[in-house]
């Protein structure tokens, strides 16, 4: 297991970037704790398999280091540096059994069969592949293929790291909560360094110790679930993170006072004068529809999802989600909207204001 230190770490794949927008991998100083489970989160495009394959090996940085532990590994290749990565679609080999695929990574280095065999087994069982051990990986379905990659991948454990890239793509719904939770038995039991690059928040909130979100090739945040819901440092951490998403209502920000087109709302804290393009970043939960307080707004409609209701409306112009309860009634008189203080953060230019910044 390692620390794993990013280092002034930055990428293109240009060999002569001239702007900003020329680097798929803008510049990242971040030290990853020893042994901790984190999730790289960020819609398509937005360099999270740049970063891991950097990490791993199969891509060499344009500027920077990356340390394992004390280690420079910036320009060793994968076969030095003791990792494990399991790959989006499933890479195993047609022509061996599963066994045999299990126990591969373990015979390559030397260990003997009593060993092999106690851990193929340990592995066999946590991926619900003890039945099929001796048959050959050859048309076996592509979620089967992907379970011998995680247990190949998992098969080790002196390895620094192991790595994930969207590797429950092919796993069918069911499956995937399953493997989850054995990946976090895993990271229990072991303590392996962990990284999962994922799209999905759902897979990256239920995996992760921390989650390290991307946007634009850049990390915005790297904080614990909680963190992330109640205090999203970039607006797109807001957006991204939660269903809805938190809302973003255009204002101007004096001391701790808010106005919304000429209507003041009060804040929890004083920010002083905050300049730039700013935002009061509410999420929906912390919202609620009241016919006597707060300031007005218009429903559009209410979608039941079954545990609670979404209601859409619109407010001074902006669009905004409100979270009401299963059995809340949404009255024809519920036309103002009131927002809990404690819970409504402010930006400008996409980052989170601190109120100690601001004063």
């Amino acid at each position: 297991m390692a620390q794993i230190t990013l280092d002034n770490l930055a990428h293109s794949y240009l060999a002569d970037p001239a702007s900003e927008d020329d680097w798929a991998l803008k510049e990242l100083n971040h030290t990853w704790e020893d042994g901790a489970a984190y999730a790289l989160l960020g819609a398509s495009g937005c360099g999270k398999s740049t970063l891991l394959n950097i990490i791993s090996g199969l891509l060499m940085p344009s500027r920077g280091r990356i340390l394992f532990g004390e280690q420079d590994v910036t320009f060793a290749p994968t076969a030095e540096r003791n990792i494990a990565q399991v790959f989006q679609f499933p890479v195993v080999y047609d022509t061996m059994t599963v066994r045999d695929n299990l126990a591969f990574p373990l015979r390559n280095r030397g260990h003997d069969e009593a060993y092999v065999a106690e851990r193929v087994g340990e592995i066999a069982r946590m991926i619900g592949m003890e039945e099929v051990l001796n048959r050959k990986a050859r048309g076996l379905t592509a979620d089967a293929k992907q379970k011998i990659s995680l247990g190949r991948g998992m098969v080790r454990k002196d390895v620094n790291a192991l790595l994930f890239d969207e590797p429950l793509t092919v796993i069918d719904p069911h499956m995937k909560w399953e493997l989850r939770t054995q990946l976090k038995q895993l990271h229990h039991d072991f303590g392996h360094t962990m990284i999962y690059v994922t799209h999905d928040q759902t897979e990256a909130l239920t995996f992760a110790d921390k989650v390290v979100v991307m946007h634009d090739g850049r990390v915005v945040q790297i904080g614990t679930p909680e963190e992330l819901f109640e205090r999203p440092e970039h607006t797109f951490v807001g957006y991204f993170i939660g269903s809805p998403g938190m809302n973003l209502i255009p204002a101007r920000v004096e001391g701790n006072r808010a106005y919304i087109d000429g209507a003041e709302l009060a804040l929890a804290h004083g920010y002083g004068a905050v300049s730039g393009r700013v935002a009061l970043g509410v999420r929906p939960e912390y919202a609620r529809l009241s016919a006597t307080e707060g300031l007005p707004v218009k429903v559009r409609r209410v979608e039941d999802v079954g545990r609670h209701k979404i209601v859409r409306a619109e407010f001074f112009g902006s669009e905004i989600n409100v979270i009401a309860g299963e059995g809340d009634e949404i009255g024809a008189d519920m036309t103002r909207v009131a927002f809990d203080p404690a819970h409504v953060n402010v930006y400008a230019d996409d980052w989170r204001v601190s109120p100690e910044e601001a004063a």
